[in-house]
């Protein structure tokens, strides 16, 4: 009769209710008319049905409506940090997963220090330094002359140093994850489309599922990546083809590989190459360059087969060797795309109580690694305006969730587009071209003096939660 969500808790209540209402009526009949047939138990259904219906009409929009939780479409990075931020908060997140399980794919990324100021506000970052060394210098070698030059990290003696850590994407996740309580990711959810309704004057977040189901909230924020829904509700311009693709890949060395931790970047006409060994056997490699006129294989095999025999031949015999014992079952190659700059600075990245965060928001390419350095970001600054607005209202208010996005959008907003812009600009000098202008510009002044300014985005500080007090 009544099916409803469980924010009220009357479910089995308002059974027990039927229950007892209907064995009244009925009762009634047989004592009257002795007997259960006829119009006497045909009125007294009818009668039952009079009496419940409104009671449970009563129940059932106040059982959707009064979920006190934040909803997020996406279990990745910057969906399970941002649930983690709320939850330090007191606020209960509900993550809905399109996978069957922890997305993993990429196997590791670097964090630079603003990624680990994150973390540190999440509470996380002790799971990971434990783990994870930082690299004792970094190196750019370029392929045509054989020239080496150092690259120096800004602030390196700041906050325990200002060089990077690669870690496991899937030990990132799980370490996340582990925060959370128990049902908090509701796997192989399948979102068909999303909106919001009026509730008392305030917006309701919707989310319509493939299974028909409906979830209502008081929030919405959309962390389902590069082809986010919740980005095209917003009406955001989808991510653009930045012309270039990367080959990302893990090679692990069971008896250890035996290298220095040290960075090691290789630059020519058109490519970019690098690995950096992250623990004793483990090793994080990568190449860009254009994307094939044939597009990019997705058999692990032909990806390997292709960079050896067309890419990387010319490459150090070290990095060489990095490939030919790529695992497999890591190696990917995708087209990289990103938002253009200036659909951030002027697109809606919220509208009343839903938002984006991560990829959904700001897709930019790897080019300064703050894709997901920037997530962790988002996730903390989110977590600090929704959290002072249910510690300051006792509760989420809806009628407060656009102001208090609004203030999120506007603390991200240019600190995205910078970072877009910035890694882009890095990705096309970095890589360049063949023209004897573009090379002595990357190698001489872009290296030597503009990529300490560039990174220092690296450095940023997004700030701590507010404290709760219990």
């Amino acid at each position: 009769m009544h099916p409803m969500t469980p924010n009220l808790g009357q479910n089995e209540c308002a059974t027990l209710e039927d229950a007892v209402v209907l064995g009244h009526l009925i009762g009634d009949s047989v004592l009257i008319k002795r007997h259960v047939i006829g119009v006497g138990i045909c009125t007294s259904f009818e009668r039952y049905g009079k009496k419940r219906r409104w009671r449970t009409i009563g129940m059932m929009p106040l059982s959707s409506f009064l979920c006190d939780f934040v909803e997020q479409m996406g279990a990745g990075i910057a969906g399970l940090a941002t649930a983690v931020a709320l939850k330090r908060v007191g606020i209960k997140a509900l993550l809905l997963e399109r996978s069957d399980g922890l997305r993993a794919t990429g196997a590791a990324l670097t964090l630079f220090p603003n990624a680990w100021r994150a973390l540190d506000a999440l509470g996380v970052s002790h799971k990971l330094t434990s783990l994870y060394a930082r690299p004792n210098a970094a190196y750019v070698t370029n392929l045509e002359t054989g020239a080496i030059q150092e690259v120096v990290f800004a602030g390196n003696n700041v906050d325990g140093g200002g060089a990077p850590r690669s870690v496991h994407r899937k030990v990132l996740l799980e370490a996340l994850a582990e925060e959370l309580p128990a049902n908090s990711v509701r796997f192989s959810s399948k979102i068909t489309t999303t909106g919001t309704i009026t509730h008392e004057g305030s917006s309701i977040a919707v989310v319509n599922m493939e299974d028909g189901s409906v979830i209502k909230a008081k929030v919405l924020i959309g962390c389902d990546g590069v082809h986010s829904v919740v980005a095209s509700w917003l009406g955001l311009a989808a991510p653009v083809h930045s012309g270039r693709s990367a080959v990302r890949g893990l090679t692990v060395f069971p008896q250890g590989h035996g290298l220095k931790q040290e960075i090691r970047q290789f630059v020519g006409a058109g490519r970019r190459a690098g690995f950096v060994p992250f623990t004793d056997k483990d090793i994080y490699w990568f190449l860009t360059c254009p994307s094939p006129a044939k597009g990019t294989p997705g058999d692990p095999e032909v990806i390997q087969r292709e960079l050896i025999d067309n890419y990387v031949k010319d490459l150090p015999e070290q990095y060489l060797d990095i490939v030919k014992h790529a695992d497999l079952s890591t190696l990917t190659w995708a087209p990289l795309l990103f938002r253009q700059p200036w659909k951030v600075a002027f697109g809606n990245l919220c509208k009343q109580n839903i938002t984006v965060a991560g990829d959904a928001m700001h897709p930019m390419t790897p080019d300064l690694g703050q894709g997901g350095c920037s997530a962790l970001e988002d996730a903390v600054v989110l977590g600090r305006h929704i959290g002072t607005s249910f510690i300051q209202n006792g509760g989420l208010v809806p009628g407060d969730m656009p102001r208090v996005l609004g203030n999120y959008v506007e603390e991200r907003r240019w600190r995205a587009v910078w970072l877009i812009t910035g890694s882009y600009a890095s990705g096309w000098v970095q890589q360049g071209g063949s023209s004897w202008a573009g090379k002595f510009f990357r190698d001489t002044i872009f290296y030597r003096f503009l990529f300490r300014k560039v990174a220092s985005v690296m450095q940023y500080d997004c700030g701590k939660l507010p404290t709760v007090t219990i």
